[in-house]
């Protein structure tokens, strides 16, 4: 992977395809990505979300009481997978947000910690997001986004969407930082840090809405 680039997740294997009834439809898929996004969300392993209409309630529950076995034995890419193309205003796109955000913290740990040291002291986040107080550090931000994604997160949604967001602007004021000292030595690299500060604050203004949503009772 690139460094500093987000990693999009393997296509699904044959066995976790197989969870999925035949080929699903879009609307299908939009279906079950909101199906588990709130069955992690909700503590899925104890209780399900409710049927899509028109489908048996017993059916519904165990194709999505099995794709989050899968997930246990699979990994996260199966549910991503799902949640990629949802838009950020909804919960699988939040939750697609944060996910992609821990495979980042995972495998560029080195750039992850560059950006944050030469951030942390630059971003306006302190007393910004109502809860976060000061920005989390990188293995902060894997743990809240580990146990999100893996169902057993204890603690307030909105709060943890919040955090996310705060520790992408801090990524993102050191991508600034680090685009100001390249570019008297190199444009094209200074350009390409300056982008992407711009979509880590795009992602982070797109976590802390979810946030806000989630607090409004909108974030479905």
């Amino acid at each position: 992977m690139a460094s500093g680039s987000f990693r999009r997740p393997a296509m699904l294997s044959p066995e976790v395809a197989e969870a999925i009834p035949g080929e699903p439809d879009p609307a299908e898929r939009n279906e079950l990505a909101h199906a588990t996004a709130a069955a992690l969300v909700h503590g899925g392993r104890a209780s399900m979300p409710g049927p899509r209409p028109g489908t048996d309630p017993e059916d519904e529950a165990a194709m999505v009481r099995r794709l989050i076995e899968l997930v246990d034995t699979e990994g996260l890419d199966l549910l991503a997978q799902l949640w990629a193309s949802s838009p950020a205003d909804t919960l699988p796109g939040a939750l697609w947000r944060l996910y992609v955000l821990r495979e980042w913290t995972r495998r560029d740990p080195r750039t992850i910690a560059e950006r944050y040291h030469l951030g942390v002291h630059q971003a306006e986040v302190a007393g910004v997001v109502a809860g976060v107080g000061s920005p989390p550090g990188p293995d902060q931000i894997q743990e809240l986004a580990d146990a999100v994604l893996h169902g057993v997160f204890r603690g307030e949604l909105d709060v943890a969407l919040d955090r996310a967001g705060a520790f992408l602007r801090v990524l993102a004021a050191g991508s600034a930082m680090d685009a100001d000292w390249v570019e008297l030595s190199d444009d094209a690299r200074a350009s390409e840090l300056t982008q992407r500060a711009g979509t880590l604050m795009e992602t982070a203004e797109d976590l802390e809405q979810a946030a806000a949503l989630w607090r409004a009772g909108k974030l479905d």
